[in-house]
């Protein structure tokens, strides 16, 4: 190995990130199943009344298990990037679907997109036994594989339609963008995100789920008013089909602007009250009027930008894509550069699940604010966390690292405290 080569110091240094990432997170996952383990036992004294032995016992049969299933999962991919890209089998697939295609950039769009389609197909095996294994063991799966392999094709053609053309321009703008090339594919990518948070609650959400109005009757009432309270501009509160896939729950907004709707799944209306479904809105809505969501977005935008940057100036070294086997060009650099971002993305993650904590903690206050007392929220919280099986004693080094909401000891105490402290 010539370490005086350009080549041979990529190859090093990508190889090093990607085992880098992946033996930290099994250290992670080491620890937080040692933990989970100490406290199987018995219920901690924190969780006594929100669940009892047999449900307590089961979340932690479901947590063990989904990190056994986390570990191989990771392990499968860490594997699949280093046997593809290290060893040129990409390079190879790559350059072969380029020669059938041609040179055009709706060709080389094209390849691209079919070589990183290349990657999903080979993460499903893993995708379906986590839904019709996994989750079915522990009651959450209700979804069939007619409707799995459908959502399967579905998301293939959108993301043929919608990303070719992306990919496309993008291609474009890198030959035709001059020096600053990257400025004007990241205008690109934020018109798209931007434009897509228009469209897709319209014509892609529908396209897996149901979407109907919540029936008129007192939940309606009660979310209208708290809605007109807290100044809430929306176009309706929908109910999803969520039961359709699983029996997890959630709540969401889609759509901007006076366009904006409540999407609350029809297991979270099973699982809750109307006044804890009050809590779980308020919490939402508090997101919107505390800007969470904007902070969010612009500092995915700004992350992306630097992203591009740093492509730039590794597509400008023709060692950074010979060192995988391809040939100088911006589609392999965009390739090569897309499998391994992760490994660096990875140690960001921590600041970006803190940020995201903080804010839940906000969204906490503000919705304990909106209705004048913690308690819904208290109590909507743990539900939520019997009827999915949360893990409740995760390791505090896992958490900070991974966790984008408080544990629901964390949440608990916060909003005991502001009860106190308004008290």
């Amino acid at each position: 190995m010539n370490w005086d080569e350009p080549k041979t110091i990529y190859v090093a240094v990508a190889l090093g990130l990607v085992a880098l990432r992946y033996l930290f997170e099994l250290w992670l996952d080491h620890l937080n199943t040692r933990h989970v383990k100490k406290h199987a036992n018995a219920i901690p004294e924190p969780f006594k009344e929100i669940m009892d032995e047999q449900t307590y016992q089961k979340s932690v049969r479901y947590t063990l298990a989904k990190a056994r299933f986390g570990t191989m999962s990771d392990t499968y991919s860490t594997v699949l990037v280093i046997g593809l890209l290290f060893f040129g089998t990409i390079a190879i697939v790559f350059n072969s679907i380029s020669t059938s295609l041609g040179e055009s950039h709706f060709a080389q769009a094209t390849t691209l997109w079919a070589v990183l389609w290349l990657f999903s197909l080979l993460a499903l095996p893993f995708s379906w036994y986590s839904q019709f294994k996994l989750e079915e063991r522990f009651g959450f799966n209700t979804s069939t594989q007619k409707t799995w392999w459908g959502d399967q094709a579905k998301g293939l053609l959108l993301s043929f339609i919608i990303g070719v053309p992306l990919l496309w321009l993008i291609l474009w703008l890198t030959k035709n963008g001059g020096e600053y090339w990257w400025l004007w594919v990241w205008g690109v990518i934020v018109a798209f995100q931007l434009l897509m948070s228009v469209l897709a609650p319209i014509f892609i959400l529908p396209l897996f789920n149901k979407f109907t109005p919540l029936p008129e009757g007192e939940l309606k009432d009660r979310l209208n008013r708290l809605a007109e309270r807290t100044g809430f501009i929306n176009a309706g509160i929908q109910v999803m089909d969520g039961s359709r896939r699983s029996k997890h729950s959630n709540a969401f907004f889609t759509g901007l602007g006076k366009g904006r709707k409540i999407a609350l799944f029809d297991t979270l209306i099973e699982q809750l009250d109307d006044e804890e479904l009050e809590a779980v809105l308020a919490h939402e809505i508090g997101h919107f009027k505390l800007r969470h969501v904007p902070k969010m977005i612009m500092r995915s935008f700004i992350t992306t930008l630097v992203g591009l940057y740093l492509l730039n100036l590794l597509a400008q070294q023709p060692a950074f894509v010979e060192a995988f086997g391809f040939t100088e060009g911006y589609a392999p650099a965009f390739l090569v550069f897309s499998l391994l971002a992760g490994t660096v993305t990875f140690w960001l993650t921590p600041i970006s699940s803190l940020w995201s904590r903080k804010y839940e903690f906000q969204a906490d206050a503000f919705a304990a604010n909106a209705i004048g007392t913690s308690q819904p929220m208290i109590t909507a919280l743990r539900k939520l966390n019997r009827e999915n099986l949360s893990n409740l004693t995760p390791h505090p080094l896992y958490s900070g690292f991974h966790y984008d909401h408080p544990t629901l000891l964390e949440r608990e105490t916060a909003l005991g405290a502001q009860e106190a402290g308004n008290g």
